[in-house]
């Protein structure tokens, strides 16, 4: 199970191209997603990750964003949320356990941005995902 948990959390969500110039250095860029997905349930600030870059919170941002398509924020939701559909469907974990495991401060915010991001509740989102999979080992 430990095997399970350390490969879901890293598990990153897919992005979009990045643009030529502008953005982060390769190892900035990878340095601040690691610490981002090292400390995804916990509370993240921009000026951290862009302390932790050597950079200003707004050139931080910029770069970010160009390097990635998403502002900081945006990309810290869109893993949070790869990283609850992970759980939803390979744990037993309630909805609060895993939005508290996600870094969201609530169970109804979480619920309001999966809704937000997948057009579906985290629970309809469970149970389609449950029958399918129960569907694909039937017979």
């Amino acid at each position: 199970m430990a095997h399970l948990q350390q490969s879901i959390f890293r598990a990153p969500a897919s992005e979009p191209r990045k643009s030529a110039s502008g953005g982060l250095r390769p190892q900035r860029e990878r340095l601040v997603k690691q610490l981002i997905l090292d400390r995804l349930g916990d509370s993240l600030e921009v000026s951290e990750l862009a302390q932790a870059c050597s950079l200003s919170r707004s050139h931080f941002s910029r770069a970010f964003k160009c390097s990635t398509g998403y502002s900081p924020k945006d990309w810290i939701r869109r893993q949070r949320i790869t990283r609850a559909k992970l759980l939803i469907q390979h744990t037993d974990l309630s909805l609060t356990q895993i939005s508290l495991e996600c870094g969201f401060c609530d169970q109804v915010h979480f619920c309001h941005m999966f809704t937000r991001s997948e057009g579906t509740t985290p629970f309809a989102w469970r149970c389609r995902t449950v029958r399918s999979v129960g569907d694909a080992h039937t017979p």
